[in-house]
């Protein structure tokens, strides 16, 4: 794809009127002091513990303080429910490791969608890119931001129930809160994903430590007949799964930012593998917490299952646990939105979207137009959509292309067996993972049929799409230079230019 610049070579060194430039033009920018020889890309400032923080920030949402009663429903018992917690921790590593080889041999940013276009080529992962775009990433971040709106407001509006409006209204402000951080400074963006980290760290420390207590004075009731056969469901066990696997979604988003990372052949195996363990322990722990303290009947009925815990065991303190929550939840929104513009910037790179989202801002060095192109979508979706409904038709795509990306991981060992491979897995690994991925896709054709058609039918409209916006690029010159012209407007209104390599 030509790379146009307005001004001057696109370095922002020619824009002055003693270099040729005119007396409009941006001035060239400041050589900032981490950007060496003053060159416009994307720095490498993601460090092991920001790496870490990532992961667990975006793994650890509102789920295990609000509702991990899934897990609890369908495999009907307690102690079966730390089983499958136990498992789908194991489960989720298997894919993580797998992505940790995919992460250090294809050493590119953009995650699921760079690694099935490496193996399988631009058509599938456009169709992946394009599901992501219309679809799954703005009501997934929507859904996210409802939730910190909501527990935010909570305090403030106890014991009544927050007026829907006023949710809304706090859900914009923390969007476009998190838009303004990305967009202003990767560095700031990774210090407070490591703050938001330890505070919700630390959150989940104030259930254990006091539930843990309780366990060891002798308070183990609800531990008794754990197993109890008569009330283990198997049929209800690839559901406990689904939910297991859902909980433990975002080991992957490192992966959407590897050309940022510091040493990737290190950083991001180990990175993957500390916040695993790390996440595996909380889940299962706070769990053992809950069940110390509620039977699993009161756990079931809980609205939210934090706040009740927090009832019983803290008194007035319960009114704090909404705030980590809400904290909990902008750190998922922060770390989810620093890993997606990353993905439209290295697909823009890649000619499968419009070329200023591959652009850098002059001194920030933030990828800005592919950090707010979610932004209006995501506004859209809140005030107009039917979030949910659209989360039910999209939410097993994830699965259906994690276990494609993984596929290709085997493929390429056998069409690409010289490609270097700094990180390597035993093939059993990818394939218990895809074979994972796949049956929870059958699962949901199975369990929901009509939600999962319509997904489908919405995922396939990228075939079209495709070869509309990608393969036949001889548009009208009316329609090209209106493109052209849009490009740049844009490009001079954010102060962007391309990325130098």
């Amino acid at each position: 794809m030509t790379r146009r610049s307005v001004n001057g070579e696109g370095t922002g060194v020619n824009n002055t009127p003693q270099n040729g430039g005119h007396p409009g033009d941006t001035p060239a920018p400041k050589e900032e002091p981490d950007a060496p020889n003053g060159k416009v890309e994307l720095r490498k400032k993601v460090t092991l513990l920001r790496g870490i923080s990532i992961i667990i920030g975006t793994i650890i949402g509102a789920g295990i303080f609000i509702s991990p009663k899934g897990i609890l429903k369908n495999s009907g018992s307690v102690g079966m429910s730390l089983v499958v917690w136990i498992a789908c921790g194991v489960l989720s590593l298997f894919g993580a490791l797998s992505y940790a080889e995919l992460g250090t041999s294809i050493q590119k940013s953009g995650g699921h969608y760079t690694y099935i276009l490496e193996a399988f080529g631009p058509q599938m992962a456009f169709i992946r890119l394009w599901a992501d775009l219309i679809a799954i990433r703005p009501a997934g971040l929507a859904v996210i931001s409802l939730a910190f709106g909501q527990y935010i407001l909570e305090p403030i509006f106890m014991p009544c129930g927050v007026p829907e409006i006023a949710i809304k209204l706090a859900t914009s402000i923390g969007i476009t809160s998190v838009m303004y951080l990305n967009s202003m400074s990767t560095s700031w963006t990774n210090r407070i994903q490591i703050l938001l980290t330890f505070s919700k760290l630390l959150a989940i420390a104030i259930i254990i430590v006091p539930g843990l207590y309780m366990l060891f004075k002798g308070e183990t009731k609800n531990f008794e007949n754990a197993f109890e056969v008569s009330n283990i469901k198997l049929t209800g066990l690839p559901l406990a799964f689904y939910s297991g696997m859902y909980a433990y979604a975002g080991w992957f988003y490192l992966n959407f930012v590897t050309e940022e990372v510091e040493n990737p052949e290190k950083t991001v195996p180990l990175a993957i593998c500390i916040s695993m363990a790390i996440v595996t322990f909380c889940y299962v722990l706070t769990n053992v917490a809950y069940y110390t303290v509620m039977s699993a009947e009161e756990l079931l009925a809980s609205q939210a299952v934090a706040v009740t815990f927090a009832g019983k065991m803290m008194g007035n303190f319960s009114v704090a646990v909404p705030v980590f929550v809400a904290l909990s939840c902008f750190g998922s929104m922060n770390g989810c939105l620093f890993a997606f513009s990353r993905m439209f910037y290295v697909a823009s790179r890649e000619g499968h979207l419009p070329e200023v989202l591959s652009m850098i801002h002059v001194r920030r060095h933030t990828p800005l137009a592919a950090v707010l192109v979610l932004y209006p979508m995501t506004v859209f979706q809140l005030f107009v959509g039917d979030i949910y409904s659209l989360l039910n038709f999209m939410s097993f795509l994830r699965w259906l292309f994690i276990g494609v990306a993984v596929l290709g991981l085997i493929y390429m060992r056998y069409t690409r067996p010289d490609m270097p491979r700094p990180f390597k897995v035993p093939l059993f690994i990818p394939a218990i993972f895809s074979f994972t991925c796949f049956f929870m896709v059958f699962l949901s054709l199975y369990s929901d049929p009509v939600n999962t058609g319509i997904g489908f039918a919405i995922s396939l409209t990228g075939i079209p799409a495709y070869y509309i916006f990608i393969v036949f690029d001889r548009r009208p010159k009316w329609l090209q230079d209106g493109l052209d012209s849009f490009n740049r407007s844009v490009q001079i209104i954010l102060e962007v230019i391309p990325a130098e390599h």
